[in-house]
């Protein structure tokens, strides 16, 4: 009788279960381990008044998942079914599941050198770092100012690639608020307003902003060419030395909201910049990963 007693209420137990109400939902063993290993007891509830889907073990197993955006990442997945589970997660941990240029929010400057700049944070129209230093002719063309570490940095690479007969240019470094106003109108008025969001940022958007962004060709070559110069060939890969990531990288759009873009370098120090070249994510995913 006590035996009878105990596999009753081994049973009811077991009926209780998380693992037991999951398998009735449809989830498999292996998926029940996954979900019950990756998730905490609030999100595993949360499943249990809904239906089975097939996509949840998959996504909370991939390399940059965030628990509290689980539903974020199944409803884009259900929305965009092109994308790969890798890309969902990406865009998503990016905030670029949202329309560009939406739900905006002022950039966070105290971040200082890690600060975001993006097509949903925004700089003021007067803000401005006060180190902002001129760079030498041997450096830059005419005009440009930069901050001082960023220069200093850049400096160092920049010797380093002439070490080995590669010559970088500044084409552009910081733009003020009513510079970059005065850009992106030109390319509205000349290309409108879709086409100029894909490759201009709207004024407070823009990385030059900071002082902290260089856009840099080959002396002699057009910026436009970098992308096939040896120059480019060494400073993608060693760019993260002297702290500088390729802001923009290939096939990379849909979470950067810019098309490939080979001369565009932002300064993040160097720490950061080799966590970000190992890792090879945009910024915009460190940041939400590491920063905010």
């Amino acid at each position: 009788m006590v035996s009878l007693i105990y596999g009753g209420y081994r049973y009811i137990n077991y009926k209780n279960s998380i693992n037991y109400k999951l398998k009735e939902i449809g989830y498999t063993e292996e998926e029940i381990t996954i979900i019950t290993d990756k998730l905490n007891s609030n999100n595993v509830n949360i499943l249990l008044d809904k239906e089975y889907n097939d996509q949840i073990a998959l996504i909370v197993q991939e390399k940059y998942f965030i628990e509290n955006k689980l539903d974020v990442y199944v409803n884009y997945r259900n929305e965009n079914k092109d994308y790969t589970l890798k890309e969902v997660v990406s865009i998503v941990n990016a905030n670029a599941n949202k329309e560009f240029y939406t739900d905006i929010k002022e950039t966070d400057t105290s971040k200082e050198n890690l600060m975001l700049v993006n097509k949903f944070n925004y700089l003021e129209k007067d803000f401005e770092f006060d180190d902002l230093v001129p760079i030498s002719l041997k450096y830059a063309y005419s005009g440009h100012r930069i901050r001082e570490e960023v220069l200093e940095n850049f400096i160092d690479m920049w010797h380093a690639a002439n070490k080995i007969d590669l010559t970088l240019i500044v084409n552009s470094s910081h733009r003020d608020y009513d510079f970059q106003e005065e850009l992106y109108t030109g390319y509205t008025n000349t290309h409108g307003k879709a086409e100029a969001d894909s490759f201009s940022a709207r004024p407070g958007h823009s990385e030059h902003q900071t002082g902290l962004a260089l856009d840099l060709s080959a002396y002699g070559s057009s910026i436009d060419d970098f992308g096939v110069t040896e120059e480019y060939i060494w400073i993608k890969d060693n760019a993260h030395l002297y702290g500088f990531i390729l802001r923009y990288p290939e096939n990379k759009t849909n979470i950067t909201g810019y098309e490939f873009e080979p001369w565009h370098y932002r300064y993040v120090g160097k720490d950061v910049a080799k966590k970000i070249y190992d890792l090879d994510i945009t910024f915009d995913e460190y940041y939400e990963l590491f920063i905010k």
